[in-house]
């Protein structure tokens, strides 16, 4: 395994001494059920805050990433690539052997406290999840969110874990003092397709109980529909289930997301389709002929069935990106009766 010549700068930010020494690194298993064939490489961090690179698509700046490696083992994930980076394997090493930065609470508050950070958007989740299986041993994302509610800093969470329910107490602390944006990821409310596309994560219908949960708390908790994947879970009663499912869990918004499939993923992803649906190798070869992403004409159908379908079930509409705050409601004038909710654009 490379540790040594992992940088701060190839983890999207500007430095040139290592993110952590290889004689730092502390290798663990665990003799239980949940972590049966995972390995965990407990490392000290030297940074957590990440620049985003200037190209990137992201509508953020700022990522903090508590772990490398993903215990969901979703075959389509876009973050295996950063597996090669440690010279680990972006398969089977990406699902099984989880880097896990141990003082990530403690430096994330030291580097929130310095001079020079100017209070920007943190997005976590945007990576690996940091609600994955680990967290649960962990508990890293405690510490964190406290150091962001100390400091006042806006930030915004994606995660299919139902683990963040643990820290609603936390979240809810956040939310009175600056912005806070939640996004639970449901793609598809298929049982079969989930059991073979995202075997490590909650259930699709356990995801949307966080949102039910959330909501009910006053949290606005919107919905990332990704990903709808290619001529498995973008039939219109397919859309039409997912869509209606995740407006009764009460999500504040929904936005669709095709799947992309870049390097690292991509390779395991096709080899995935030979196994499990060889008749679409030559559609998805076709499909995705001139690059990582569907074509815009895809995509844009997706995006405007969904739009549809949010529509008709009076979904809440938001932009990529948005955090969100709790507000206490102010009083109606005397009166004033409420008018009709108005339907925004989806995105």
């Amino acid at each position: 395994m490379r540790w040594e010549n992992l940088t701060l700068e190839s983890d999207h930010s500007r430095a040139d001494s290592a993110l952590f020494g290889a004689d730092a690194v502390v290798t663990r298993t665990f003799d239980t059920p949940e972590f049966a064939g995972i390995t965990f490489h407990e490392i000290r961090a030297r940074s957590i805050l990440n620049r985003v690179p200037g190209a990137s698509r992201m509508p953020f700046e700022w990522t903090v990433n508590p772990y490398r490696g993903c215990s969901h083992a979703c075959v389509y994930c876009f973050a295996r690539k950063t597996h090669s980076y440690l010279d680990l394997d972006t398969g089977l090493g990406f699902d099984s052997q989880i880097v896990v930065k141990v003082n990530a609470p403690e430096l994330l508050r030291r580097q929130l406290g310095s001079r020079r950070w100017q209070g920007d958007h943190i997005a976590m989740g945007t990576n690996v999840d940091c609600y994955q299986r680990a967290e649960g041993r962990y508990r890293l994302m405690p510490g964190i969110l406290a150091a962001l509610r100390d400091h006042a800093n806006p930030y915004s969470i994606l995660t299919k874990g139902t683990l963040i329910l643990r820290d609603l107490e936390l979240l809810k602390q956040s939310a009175e003092v600056t912005d806070v944006g939640v996004s639970v990821s449901v793609g598809f409310t298929d049982p079969e397709l989930w059991r073979t596309v995202e075997p490590g994560t909650p259930a699709p219908e356990r995801r949307l109980d966080v949102v039910r949960t959330l909501t009910e708390h006053g949290l606005d908790c919107g919905v990332l529909m990704a990903p709808v994947i290619p001529f498995l879970s973008d039939h219109p009663a397919q859309l039409r289930a997912t869509v209606r499912a995740i407006a009764a869990s009460g999500a504040t918004s929904v936005m669709p997301l095709v799947l992309h499939l870049r390097p690292g993923a991509r390779e395991w992803f096709m080899a995935w389709l030979g196994r499990e649906h060889p008749h679409l190798v030559r559609r998805y070869e076709r499909l995705y002929a001139d690059g990582a992403y569907a074509p815009k004409w895809y995509q844009r159908r997706v995006t405007r069935q969904v739009h549809d379908l949010a529509q008709e079930y009076g979904i809440g509409p938001t932009r990529a990106g948005t955090a969100r705050r709790i507000r206490e409601p102010e009083p109606a004038p005397a009166g004033h009766m409420p008018s009709e909710p108005t339907q925004l654009s989806l995105i």
